[in-house]
């Protein structure tokens, strides 16, 4: 099937939507609806064909492209959004609510005003609502994100000196364990192996596969292994570098590093199943054309 991928936000992701008989290219911008409402964005990839499977939801068409009054509409709603943000947040302290607003954002006809927080717990902003309905006099819309998701959407440098990588590229959160870490040999201290949003680093597992099966082909600590020098037990494995620290049977020497195709595994240590080969993961589909925000649903109230 043919689509179009429209983003809605500079470090949001791309959605899919069926351009009919338009012809949008990369860099223009259209006029879509969405979850949210009436919306304008800008196409980042042309016409494509896509598997039925890749778009999950029927897919929504493309209601026009956009003429410079929706574009300046979008530009308006862009540049008054930070007035609703300074309101809403003088409103929060006012009410004593125990929410941190990250983001706001108007629908293209301004038929709705979304404002996303993080907090610990269940808030009750029934009354912030009808007080922000009040002042704006649209539809008010209070989404609860997670810190992921307001990492995402602030943006920042992660220890690695470069954009998040959630802001940069990542459509969506992987999994991430602390078994990970243990796998790949990284320090356990929660300061050295946490992002910016205080959850272990997305870009664990970006070579997990790769160190599950370097793992299993490696003989690991306590293996007994048989060297150019005689028997021995591995005391140390570098699955990157490929060597081995193996403290031979003779106890006067001291270990020793052998490339770890020059050692045939005997015993002992731990062993797993060998998994496949890891191969280069096709990219992943751009989404849907049903957009939700780029946050994980949570309570919402509207006005």
């Amino acid at each position: 099937m043919k689509v179009i991928s429209v983003k809605f936000k500079e470090s949001g992701r791309a959605y899919y939507f069926d351009p009919g008989s338009l012809t949008p290219k990369e860099g223009d911008y259209v006029v879509v609806e969405t979850a949210r409402g009436v919306e304008c964005g800008e196409v980042v990839r042309a016409a494509h064909e896509v598997p039925q499977a890749g778009a999950q939801r029927e897919l929504k068409p493309v209601l026009r492209m956009a003429d410079g009054v929706d574009i300046r509409r979008m530009q308006q709603n862009r540049a008054d959004v930070q007035n609703a943000f300074d309101v809403c947040a003088e409103r929060i302290a006012a009410f004593g609510l125990a929410m941190n607003l990250v983001d706001a954002e108007y629908t293209l006809d301004r038929s709705k005003l979304v404002f996303y927080f993080t907090a610990d717990n269940r808030v009750d902003f029934r009354e912030l609502v009808k007080d922000l309905a009040g002042r704006f006099h649209t539809r008010i819309e209070l989404r609860q994100i997670g810190v992921r998701d307001e990492s995402k959407m602030m943006g920042g440098l992660g220890i690695c000196g470069q954009a998040f990588c959630c802001s940069r590229f990542l459509r969506s959160f992987q999994p991430v364990s602390i078994k990970m870490a243990k796998e790949q040999g990284l320090s356990l201290n929660p300061a050295k192996i946490s992002g910016a949003c205080g959850r272990l680093m997305c870009c664990l597992a970006y070579e997990q596969k790769s160190y599950e099966y370097l793992n299993c082909i490696t003989p690991q600590p306590g293996s007994v292994v048989r060297t150019p020098d005689g028997e021995g037990t591995v005391v140390e494995a570098n699955v990157i570098a490929g060597t081995l620290k193996v403290r031979l049977a003779v106890e006067s020497l001291a270990p020793r590093s052998y490339p770890v195709a020059d050692c045939v595994y005997l015993r002992g240590g731990r062993r797993a199943p060998k998994p496949p080969r890891p191969e280069a993961a096709p990219p992943a589909p751009a989404g849907n054309a049903d957009p939700a925000s780029p946050a994980v649903p949570g309570p919402d109230a509207e006005a």
